[in-house]
């Protein structure tokens, strides 16, 4: 299918959800090895189309992924029926500035990405458990000499009397990873429309298999 400028104008805040799966890496016209993340991005399925008269403000709602009836409530079947057949796992908002040209049940494919294009991806981290200061942090670690105590201790957490605690925010051992993130103004490499794969240049967030959400960069002022 050939891309066309006016169809993806209409979805151009729109993001796509799909799934990592997995990193590598392609050559160049000059042989020059480029580190690739492979996404199978889609189809989507836009499931609510939100106004401002009706829920105050501009949005388009987007379901992916299969799943099976038991594990969707009544409401949530009753919510999807409304823009076709298939039970979604996975819903997703974003904002647009006007809804006039997207309707209900409109599929939402690789095909409105191109390559060279830029995009932001957001993800879950993996998830490492309780790190301490050098893992999660990066801090030197002390002397490893003979009669050390102070391996990979913090050091001081503050002043003593004043103020006699340890400020908010202080950098120090707890969980590590499992957060949102997303990584911005990735360029598309290469997008394959009958198998669903986006192919962006770099790492994303999370282990193969977790779920992405892909959105056009927007630039200042848009």
């Amino acid at each position: 299918m050939v891309f066309s400028l006016a169809f993806a104008t209409r979805f151009m805040s729109i993001g796509i959800l799909g799934k990592k799966l997995g990193m590598s890496q392609i050559f160049d016209t000059e042989g020059k090895a480029i580190p690739v993340t492979v996404i199978q991005a889609g189809p989507c399925r836009v499931t609510q189309v939100k106004t401002t008269e009706v829920d105050g403000y501009i949005a388009v709602q987007v379901g992916f992924g299969e799943t099976r009836e038991k594990l969707v409530n009544k409401p949530a079947r009753g919510h999807l029926a409304k823009s076709g057949d298939g039970l979604l796992r996975h819903l997703r908002e974003y904002r647009v500035g006007n809804t006039d040209a997207v309707e209900l049940g409109a599929a939402i494919t690789v095909e409105h990405f191109m390559a060279g294009q830029e995009v932001d991806v957001s993800g879950n981290s993996i998830g490492r458990g309780f790190a301490g200061y050098q893992k999660r942090h990066g801090f030197s670690r002390g002397p490893m000499s003979h009669g050390s105590k102070n391996h990979r201790e913090p050091g001081s957490t503050g002043a003593g009397t004043t103020p006699g605690r340890v400020y908010p925010g202080k950098r120090m051992a707890g969980r590590y990873g499992g957060k949102r993130v997303t990584v911005r103004k990735l360029t598309v490499i290469k997008v394959d429309p009958e198998r669903h794969l986006l192919v962006v240049k770099g790492s994303v967030p999370g282990k193969p298999g977790a779920l992405l959400s892909i959105q056009p960069t927007r630039t200042v002022g848009s």
